[in-house]
């Protein structure tokens, strides 16, 4: 069944006859366990990966994206775990991660600039009480993101063979 799911974290609008098609597992068969991941909550959502350099060239629109690591002193019985859902809950967030290393969690912000973000940082999150330092980086270049690779396809040099 996970073959189902490799299918559709790379193809979200795979339908359930392509997935029977490359797997060989009955049409209704996918059907019934995609509508069951569906209900359980194993699929969260379906959603499209954005590549922002391709945004700007051609609608001009900026999206700018940080990873924030932040050091939060634990509370007892709580461990991290209040400070993170707080930091999900603001819209500029997109992920939040518990890490390991010298740093506590790790945040994934987007912003229509590295003011916005900057502004974010100063403002809201280090405004959280156990917030005790950040550290953000500013994502400059995008190489893969999300299985999705956005380096140019490499030019097939190979010389044609005819019969």
């Amino acid at each position: 069944m996970l073959e189902i799911m490799e299918i559709l974290r790379k193809d979200a609008h795979a339908t359930p006859e392509r997935i029977s098609d490359l797997t060989g597992i009955d049409v209704e068969r996918v059907r019934a366990q995609v509508a069951a991941w569906e209900q359980q909550g194993v699929i969260r959502r379906y959603k499209a990966v954005v590549d922002a350099d391709r945004l700007r060239e051609i609608s001009g629109e900026q999206l700018i994206t940080a990873f924030i690591d932040v050091a939060v002193m634990p509370a007892r019985g709580l461990g991290f775990d209040d400070v993170a859902l707080r930091i999900s809950r603001f819209p500029e967030v997109r992920s939040v991660y518990l890490v390991s290393g010298a740093q506590d969690l790790r945040c994934v912000v987007a912003g229509r600039s590295m003011h916005d973000i900057a502004d974010f940082v100063a403002q809201k999150l280090s405004t959280i009480e156990r917030v005790t330092a950040t550290a953000t980086h500013f994502v400059m270049k995008t190489y893969k993101d999300d299985d999705e690779l956005y380096a140019a396809p490499i030019p097939d040099r190979r010389l044609p063979v005819t019969p």
